[in-house]
């Protein structure tokens, strides 16, 4: 049976440089992201190129649980089984905590967090039945580093690492192996107008391609944190 990669935060950046790393495996996908016209893209050129497998999208935004559940409900009406969870959409509002704006911290904590929350619930039934499976957290450097325009972010971040902790010791019984990957600046849309060259940067399938190397290591062993910064160092 084809097993299933479930991507949040796909359409761009990281989340779709894993999507097409795991096509290129063989992966059927399920991938989720606010804009239809970028899953609509990626889903057409995947298929085209690795059309022996399949490629599920819906539109959410995963600030909301509702379209969370409803993203969660495809992924189960697909019948295939959840070999990868992936929770990588996120938010970066820049800012102090003491000047940002109102509702920046709901915004983060609903996207960064919550999001990934009401997924793992709703998926992890099933994995835990299965015995088997691997979840993967997308935090931040911003996870253990506070910096002074990090804000409510850091916060979010911070919180991400926290209950990734937790979910890899409930899992542990079950086969289940969870991993929070810990990058630092990577070139996405969240940097877009920084005026920073692209060599101050990863490139996001170098994050891609060192989860899906996680992922093929033995059942016996799993990464509990992977950190990674450009060669460069953090852009502070």
């Amino acid at each position: 049976m084809k097993k299933l990669a479930v991507i949040t935060g796909a359409g761009k950046g990281i989340g779709k440089a894993l999507a097409e790393c795991f096509a290129k495996e063989g992966f059927s996908l399920a991938l989720c992201s606010r804009t239809e016209a970028d899953l609509q893209a990626l889903q057409a050129k995947l298929t085209q190129e690795y059309p022996e497998i399949n490629v599920f999208i819906r539109p959410t935004d995963v600030s909301k649980k509702e379209e969370v559940l409803n993203f969660a409900q495809m992924v189960q009406e697909t019948s295939l089984p959840v070999e990868i969870l992936v929770n990588n959409a996120g938010v970066f509002l820049p800012g102090q905590i003491h000047q940002e704006e109102d509702g920046a911290l709901e915004k983060q904590i609903e996207t960064n967090l919550y999001s990934a929350y009401h997924l793992i619930r709703a998926l992890v039934p099933t994995m835990i039945e299965a015995k088997r499976g691997h979840i993967f957290n997308i935090c931040s450097t911003a996870s253990i580093t506070a910096y002074t325009n990090g804000g409510s972010y850091c916060i979010s971040k911070f919180a991400m690492l926290g209950m990734s902790k937790v979910l890899r010791e409930e899992m542990k019984p079950y086969n289940i192996r969870v991993t929070s990957v810990l990058p630092g600046a990577t070139l996405t849309n969240s940097w877009t107008g920084s005026d920073l060259p692209e060599s101050r940067f990863m490139p996001p399938e170098d994050v891609a391609e060192v989860v899906l190397n996680t992922y093929h290591l033995s059942e016996r062993t799993v990464i509990e944190e992977i950190l990674m910064r450009p060669q460069l160092g953090d852009i502070g």
